[in-house]
């Protein structure tokens, strides 16, 4: 292989490609391009949270398999748990993915905001750049009146405009990150809880080397085993948000500091790392809502 035509084909491949999503961007108000940017950046983060989380569920189910495999009872049954464990830590990041739409929502009122005051911006500037093209080239012209008027008008449309965008942006700002923080912080904890839990299962399998001819006791953990899932659930259900409240001049801010979580009391833990009720009778399973990159003005 040629290092020259490797180069040639990475050049090409290289190269800005235009889309749907790029010309939408050239079409935004100069004043809201950086954020819609973000708001862009985090559509493409959230997706990549909710493929973290179907990956994750996928080697639980072939951690699940090949444990049963081994032919091994005490490896069968705890890597069956641990993939539950495993699959449920999955399900936290399509939870955090969710209450990150929220968040991203959240934005967008803003983005919208600093796209509906830039017209007014556009036209006190055209009116003022005007005014200096006939005090330049005619000075004694009746219009500089008549423009000077128009001026008037247009600073006082766009000092509301933006008194308006300065309160919107500084009371969603902080709605958006309350959000995004205690999402954060209940994934953290969440999967915490999940963790530890399935450390305990690693105590059950007995390690001690033998020697070629002995055999291990018979594993008889099924129990305890089982009682770790048990808990695990019921760590999860009793968990409540313990962030502080995000102080606000509105008598309230929508975030999760707020109570607005995202409840997920249906759990994985009462199903197997294979789909296998360990616990219980299986629930449906819900298909996956399609995410759609909406409109650009779309709130």
């Amino acid at each position: 292989m040629s290092i020259r035509s490797r180069r040639d084909r990475d050049s090409a491949g290289s190269r800005h490609k235009f889309s749907i999503a790029t010309f939408r961007g050239l079409q935004q108000p100069e004043l809201s391009k950086r954020l819609s940017r973000l708001i862009k950046s985090e559509n493409n983060a959230i997706g990549a949270h909710e493929t973290a989380g179907r990956e994750r569920g996928s080697i639980a189910a072939q951690l699940s398999e090949w444990g049963e495999s081994t032919e091994d009872d005490a490896i069968s049954d705890i890597s069956d748990k641990l993939g539950v464990m495993l699959a449920e830590i999955g399900e936290q990041e399509d939870t955090f993915a969710q209450n990150l739409e929220d968040y991203r929502g959240v934005l967008k009122h803003i983005r919208n905001m600093e796209a509906s005051v830039q017209p007014s911006r556009d036209q006190r500037q055209k009116v003022t750049d005007e005014i200096s093209k006939l005090k330049y080239k005619e000075p004694n012209s009746t219009r500089i009146t008549t423009l000077e008027h128009e001026l008037v008008r247009a600073e006082a449309q766009n000092l509301v405009a933006e008194a308006q965008l300065s309160n919107t942006t500084r009371t969603k700002l902080k709605e958006a990150f309350d959000i995004h923080t205690a999402a954060v912080i209940e994934r953290a904890e969440k999967q915490i809880i999940l963790a530890r839990h399935a450390r305990r299962l690693l105590n059950y399998i007995d390690d001690e080397p033998v020697v070629p001819g002995d055999s291990r006791h018979a594993y008889d953990h099924e129990l305890e085993a089982r009682q770790v899932l048990e808990d695990a659930e019921t760590d999860l259900r009793a968990w409540r948000p313990s962030v502080q409240p995000i102080a606000s001049s509105e008598t309230h801010v929508n975030g999760l500091g707020g109570n607005g979580v995202h409840a997920d009391t249906d759990s994985v833990l009462t199903n197997g790392a294979n789909g296998v009720d360990t616990t219980g009778p299986p629930e449906d399973a819900t298909s996956e809502m399609e995410r759609a990159e909406p409109a650009v003005l779309a709130s």
